[in-house]
C-alpha cells in the first residue's frame, strides 16, 4: 500500500519534468539554429565601440566613485523594505500589535542604518 501511495504522487511530477526539459531542448535548440543562421561577415566597423550615433572617444574606460553604488544599495534596501511593508499595512488588523511592535524594530534598525549613512556623510552628494 505504502508503495502504491508513492509511486501515484511521484508521477505527478512526471508533466513538470516533461516540461522543464521541453523549455531546455526548446531554449538549446533557438540558440543553436541562431548560431547556424547568423552572418558571420566580420569587419572593423563591427568591432567598434557604438553608442547613440556618436563615435567614443577615448579608451572607454572611466572610474565612478563609490558614492553610486552606495546610493543603489540604500534604494535596494529601502525598496525591499517597502516590499515588505505594504503586505504587512494589508493585515495589521488580523495579526494583532505583537506584528506591529515588531515592524516597529524592523523600521527602527532601517532608520539607524539611514543616520549612521548620513552621519559618515555617504549621503552627500558632492564633496
Amino acid at each position: 500500500m505504502r508503495a502504491y501511495l508513492d509511486d501515484t504522487y511521484l508521477e505527478g511530477y512526471l508533466p513538470v519534468g516533461v516540461i522543464i526539459l521541453v523549455g531546455i531542448g526548446l531554449a538549446a535548440a533557438m540558440l543553436g539554429v541562431n548560431r547556424l543562421m547568423r552572418p558571420q561577415v566580420a569587419s572593423r566597423e563591427k568591432a567598434t565601440t557604438y553608442e547613440s550615433g556618436v563615435d567614443p572617444v577615448g579608451d572607454g574606460w572611466s572610474q565612478s566613485t563609490v558614492r553610486y553604488y552606495v546610493y543603489a544599495f540604500l534604494y535596494v534596501i529601502f525598496a525591499v523594505d517597502a516590499v515588505f511593508l505594504f503586505p504587512w499595512a494589508v493585515v495589521l488588523e488580523e495579526i494583532g500589535a505583537a506584528a506591529a511592535v515588531e515592524m516597529g524594530i524592523f523600521i527602527g534598525i532601517l532608520v539607524v542604518g539611514l543616520a549612521y549613512a548620513w552621519r559618515k556623510g555617504v549621503l552627500s552628494w558632492t564633496s
